[in-house]
């Protein structure tokens, strides 16, 4: 019973994430792409810090490191992230599959930024080939032209692979930090301060709540992604992260992009082309090539 209610978690987690990339693109119709990214972080952060007050005993960071944790996350897990996954999902070029499988390149980003800031964990050579190959399913997808490198969307594609970057580099920076701070109390305040930060962001770049068109079809896809897809989404994820541990709920990132493809062609209409299963191919290569003996390693104890 407890396995098929893990199976049935990780598929419904699955298909929150992954049909979150077609909810921003639908969003996107409606709101400018950063302000949009706030207001979702906005709703996003009152819905998991009172979550936070109820789950944990003391639901404010009170050391350094705690705070240290915070800002990282605020930073580079919400505001770096959503700013350019956003920005990137506004090209029409940017389909929601495409955003799906770009992002997935980061769990092997992870393993690049670790050997830089975790000096006991080392790139193999094998690891290194999953790498340009992951690496080389992002120039399928991105597909720049020798005489024109930002045309097609290409410029876009790449604000996506810097979101997935930027959460990838968040990811390892919170691992460099000596704080035992509940993860409940760490997503709420980086989605209060990240939040801000986007904010802040969306001002500079001239965009305000003057520009929103509050139809009917855009309040949905902000509710749906506030409430949806990072409330549930996340409460989810930290469940299955208890029972599964980091290498089977990294695989999220794989299935995902099945259910943004899906959800993308029943809703928005958009085609799956044969290049974003190529370029997704590649990308889960690359992954496996990467986290080979963590993943052998897992197969063997679920075995047991």
């Amino acid at each position: 019973m407890s396995r098929h209610r893990d199976l049935l978690s990780f598929l419904v987690l699955a298909a929150v994430w992954g049909s979150a990339f077609m909810a921003i693109n639908a969003g996107l119709a409606y709101f400018p792409p950063v302000l949009f990214a706030a207001l979702r972080y906005d709703v996003a952060a009152v819905v998991m810090f009172g979550y936070g007050v109820f789950a944990v005993e003391d639901p404010i960071p009170r050391t350094r490191g705690e705070w240290s944790l915070v800002v990282i996350g605020a930073v580079l897990l919400i505001s770096a992230y959503h700013v350019f996954l956003f920005m990137g999902e506004s090209d029409p070029h940017v389909t929601s599959a495409i955003a799906a499988v770009l992002v997935s390149l980061s769990p092997v980003l992870t393993t690049v930024f670790a050997r830089a800031f975790l000096p006991n964990e080392r790139l193999t050579p094998l690891g290194t080939v999953g790498l340009l190959v992951g690496l080389f399913g992002v120039v399928v997808l991105t597909r720049p032209e020798p005489n024109n490198l930002m045309g097609e969307g290409t410029g876009a594609k790449l604000l996506v692979f810097l979101a997935a970057a930027s959460f990838a580099l968040g990811t390892v920076l919170t691992r460099t930090i000596d704080a035992d701070l509940p993860i409940e109390t760490m997503e709420s305040w980086s989605m209060i301060l990240g939040a801000g930060i986007m904010h802040t962001v969306a001002i500079a770049r001239g965009e305000s709540l003057a520009d929103v068109a509050w139809v009917l079809e855009g309040i949905l896809a902000l509710s749906y992604l506030s409430i949806v897809a990072s409330a549930l989404g996340f409460l989810i994820y930290f469940d299955l992260l208890d029972r599964l541990g980091p290498i089977e709920i990294n695989l999220v990132s794989y299935v995902a992009p099945v259910f943004a493809a899906l959800s993308g062609w029943a809703f928005l209409s958009e085609t799956i082309t044969s290049t974003t299963v190529a370029g997704f191919l590649l990308i889960f290569s690359g992954f496996l090539l990467v986290k080979r003996n963590a993943v052998r390693a897992e197969i063997v104890r679920r075995r047991r």
